[in-house]
């Protein structure tokens, strides 16, 4: 069986006087499985350039070795990304830009010594297609909550795996038999009073509003097993609307885009939780669709219940972004647009009356 063998040497110390610059170090990953190597490496190397690029470090490699120097902090962050990518390749599993970017985030939530990651045995959600393991230590925080809570709030922008992980979570409870059914609901808050005036009936109305729900589930299931879920009712996908008077008894419950519902939706969704149901309420406070000056009732939420006992609250922000990495970067950039125009606002002098009323 393949395994890696680390070495340790410290670099040569700098002329200048130990406070000027990081304390330097080189590891050498040495790896006794050749054919392993180009899928660790990338092709023309892109895997260990996209981490040299993001921690700063310098990788060289020389036969099965592969050194890895710079500063401590970054070199412990890369050998430990490294490695977890290793073990993904002796298991069997497929190595891409996705999972080393997945690799250095985690590596980089454990080396913080996050206390939302927990350590000592990362969670995977486990549907009969796939295993599905954290790419974030803000994932893994939601996965761990998901499991043990019975209702949850994942909060943060769009490309984080809010709603992903809830329906493998919804997916792999209901095929283990631990509940009867999925619900996943999200508000069509852009077809507003519109609804009527589209072609189609009702479902060909509203399924262009529910199309993330539905592609999250046949990446769970296969299709024809979703098909025959949804028209034996173990799975429902429905306009929030839908849920108005009823009770949601044994089931796994997903509200998404939650940020786009009114404070008196999202109290009746909240109070529609039955026996031995679970439920899971997703949005991004900063994409609210409503009309201005109607308050999210996601957001009021969020204060009404904060620190209620059996509540978990997950947060994720631009740096969770599991998407294309430039997704993470438009997010922040939004992000501090919208810091700079507050401030502007808050500096704009007020106009004065002139007592005419004008």
């Amino acid at each position: 069986m393949s395994h890696t063998s680390i070495a340790l040497r410290p670099e040569p110390r700098a002329a200048l006087p130990a406070a000027a610059l990081p304390e330097q170090r080189t590891v050498t990953l040495q790896f006794d499985d050749n054919a392993l190597l180009p899928l660790l490496y990338g092709e023309h190397d892109r895997h260990l350039a996209r981490i040299e690029q993001r921690l700063g470090v310098r990788l060289g490699s020389r036969g099965n070795r592969l050194s890895i120097s710079g500063p401590a902090e970054q070199t412990e962050v890369a050998t430990a990304a490294l490695k977890a990518l290793w073990r993904r390749l002796e298991r069997g599993q497929p190595v891409g830009n996705a999972e080393v970017e997945a690799a250095l985030r985690m590596a980089e939530g454990s080396s913080d010594g996050d206390p939302r990651l927990p350590l000592a045995d990362l969670p995977q959600i486990r549907t009969r297609k796939a295993a599905i393991a954290p790419r974030s230590p803000a994932q893994a925080a939601y996965m761990d909550m998901l499991a043990r809570q019975e209702m949850v709030f994942g909060i943060g922008p769009a490309g984080t795996g809010k709603t992903y992980l809830a329906v493998a979570q919804g997916v792999a409870l209901l095929q283990a038999g631990r509940v009867g059914r999925i619900v996943l609901s999200r508000p069509a808050v852009e077809a507003g009073e519109r609804l009527g005036f589209l072609p189609g009936d009702m479902k060909e109305k509203v399924d262009p509003y529910l199309r993330p729900l539905y592609d999250a589930l046949h990446d769970m299931m296969p299709a024809d097993q979703v098909a025959r879920r949804i028209a034996g009712g173990e799975i429902e996908i429905a306009p929030l609307a839908f849920m108005r008077g009823r009770t949601l008894a044994h089931c796994f419950a997903i509200l998404d885009e939650a940020q786009n519902t009114t404070p008196a939706q999202m109290k009746m969704f909240l109070t529609r939780m039955g026996e031995g149901t679970r439920m899971v309420i997703t949005g991004d406070p900063t994409q609210v669709d409503l009309p201005s000056g109607q308050r999210s009732g996601l957001v009021e939420a969020l204060g009404i219940l904060d620190g209620v006992a059996g509540i978990g609250v997950s947060r994720f922000d631009e740096g969770d972004v599991v998407r294309h990495p430039l997704v993470a970067k438009i997010v922040a950039a939004y992000g501090r647009a919208d810091v700079r125009t507050a401030e502007q606002s808050l500096r704009r002098p007020k106009k004065e009356s002139d007592g005419t009323g004008k």
